[in-house]
């Protein structure tokens, strides 16, 4: 009988630019939930490399997309992931195909997971009015502007409206992070 790991048979897609986004958040969730057994796919604006940075200035780690954001399919996918990176955050919200995903996501009833600067594209779609959340800091003012409330916590859970959304400060809290997409992943029973 093969081994069974704990999210088999779950899919993520991880959405991001090409150039910026956080090095930790976009390699670890994606490393930790396919070592969990979830089928992973990241998404980004062209096929090219996705060249990511650490803090937001240093040349990181290459990685390949799986595909891109006009390809995604939201129905395909248990669980939406956003790393955050300023450059990737910032361009990322500005990308029809991204806001398509979230959106079409977050109306099946399907969890969100957005780290660091992340949460800019929740607000960008409109998601975040009456939902707590919490971010990079600099994203305070965002999220209070558009309806949201915003706490300092290295994970913010929020099942509001019945749509799941998880939330975090930094790569310093991806263990948090990273615990709640597994408890959001479980299977029911």
């Amino acid at each position: 009988m093969p081994d069974t790991q704990p999210l088999d048979g779950r899919r993520i897609l991880a959405m991001v630019t090409n150039y910026g986004v956080e090095q930790d958040e976009l390699l670890t969730p994606v490393r930790h939930l396919r070592n969990q057994g979830a089928e992973v796919s990241v998404a980004a604006v062209t096929k090219d490399p996705i060249e990511t940075l650490v803090g937001d200035q240093n040349p990181g780690e290459s990685a390949e997309p799986d595909l891109t954001l006009a390809e995604a399919d939201p129905a395909a996918y248990d669980l939406l992931l956003v790393p955050g990176g300023t450059l990737n955050a910032d361009s990322l919200r500005l990308q029809d195909d991204a806001l398509r995903v979230v959106r079409a996501l977050t109306e099946a009833g399907k969890p969100v997971a957005a780290i660091c600067h992340g949460p800019w594209i929740l607000v960008e779609a409109g998601l975040v009015s009456g939902r707590t959340l919490t971010s990079y800091a600099s994203l305070r003012t965002d999220i209070v502007n558009a309806g949201g409330d915003w706490i300092d916590k290295s994970v913010a859970v929020d099942e509001g409206d019945g749509r799941l959304l998880i939330t975090s400060r930094t790569p310093d809290d991806l263990p948090d992070f990273l615990r709640e997409i597994d408890a959001a992943l479980a299977p029911a029973g």
